[in-house]
């Protein structure tokens, strides 16, 4: 495997470490004002209301990560192409969400960067280890 295979692999289980984190954020400790206050909620009774939503997007958080993941393991078994289909796939809907994310609020941007730049970085260095 190239480095910048390597390279996009690595950003492919970074990205999906870092949603597995979101997930854990979101749906696990979400109730908690250590954690809500990290998303800009004000209130215990806001946390309270917006806890299924953002239980939910845990959820979807984790089931990108873990699709990315197989992309991966397939990709490290030999199906070259097929590995990374669906890798650049999870890491495209990442990258996706991030911009949504920055279009938001200015004050997103540094999280927008955080959960795109991972992904971006397996995407671009896919792409030209691919041809």
């Amino acid at each position: 495997m190239s480095t910048l295979a390597l390279i996009g692999v690595a950003g492919a289980v970074a990205a999906s470490a870092l949603h597995v984190a979101f997930w854990w954020l979101e749906s696990i400790t979400f109730r908690r004002p250590a954690v809500w206050s990290r998303f800009g909620v004000e209130s215990q009774r806001d946390a309270d209301v917006i806890a299924p939503m953002a239980f939910n997007q845990g959820f979807y958080n984790l089931f990108i990560a873990i699709g990315t993941l197989v992309g991966v393991v397939i990709l490290l078994d030999g199906d070259t192409q097929l590995g990374w289909s669906i890798m650049l796939f999870g890491c495209g809907m990442m990258v996706g969400a991030a911009f949504v994310l920055a279009s938001t609020t200015f004050q997103l941007w540094r999280a927008a960067v955080m959960q795109g730049g991972p992904p971006l970085v397996c995407i671009v260095t896919g792409v030209f280890a691919l041809t």
